[in-house]
């Protein structure tokens, strides 16, 4: 049984971020480095294997806004921020269950998102746009019915208003459009393969160096 159905089984309607992610990573979509750790022996251990500057994320089940929450904390350089970071996550969450995610820094100016969505006349449909934290207020989308070849996927980059930022702008390398389409692809083969499904969120995905990495996650499933 994956990910996905041992949620379902156990009448859950959301993954926490690590647990998308390792769905995401078994489709063969690039996702950030990354551990879970519940303590600061593990925090120390993680931050030898990952390297700093790290990001430090609460990781539960049941929150899908961590920002708001004081969940997130990043750009952490030394001992002392991973420490103090850690201590305050950890107070800041209230679920039982409870676990701090130790991630890479990934750099990158470029935000984008991909996702999914299951219509009730359609099914699941494919989405990508610009991300960040403006993607709500812009809405810069494109959509497609799943399943979806390369070149729907190519087309779909095409169609946003902000198609440009995909391109070598200002001293960046031009982003991975075939690494891009292929995780648009997976999506939609996520979608179809997993009816309990509901919604799938990767937003930001970042341009590190042109190649597309999933830096946050989030999958919505539907109610038992």
């Amino acid at each position: 049984m994956n990910i996905i159905e041992q949620a379902a089984a156990k009448g859950r309607t959301m993954l926490s971020e690590y647990e998308s992610k390792r769905v995401l990573e078994a489709h063969g979509i690039p996702v950030t480095r990354e551990t879970l750790v519940n303590n600061l022996d593990e925090l120390a251990t993680a931050v030898k294997e990952i390297g700093y500057p790290i990001v430090l994320k609460g990781c539960t089940q049941h929150t899908a806004h961590k920002t708001e929450k004081g969940l997130i904390k990043i750009d952490i350089r030394n001992e002392l921020e991973a420490k103090e970071a850690f201590n305050t996550i950890m107070t800041n969450l209230d679920d039982d269950d409870k676990s701090v995610l130790v991630q890479e820094m990934v750099k990158g100016s470029r935000e984008l998102m991909a996702g999914l969505t299951r219509d009730a006349q359609f099914g699941p449909c494919v989405m990508f746009g610009l991300g960040g934290i403006f993607a709500e207020i812009l809405k810069d989308v494109s959509f497609r019915v799943a399943p979806i070849e390369k070149e729907n996927a190519l087309e779909m980059m095409k169609e946003i208003k902000a198609h440009k930022i995909l391109s070598n702008i200002r001293g960046m390398e031009a982003a991975d459009l075939d690494a891009l389409a292929e995780i648009l692809i997976s999506l939609g083969r996520i979608g179809l393969e997993n009816e309990e499904v509901d919604e799938i969120d990767i937003n930001p995905l970042i341009l590190s160096g042109g190649k597309p990495v999933a830096a946050d996650a989030l999958f919505v499933l539907k109610p038992a």
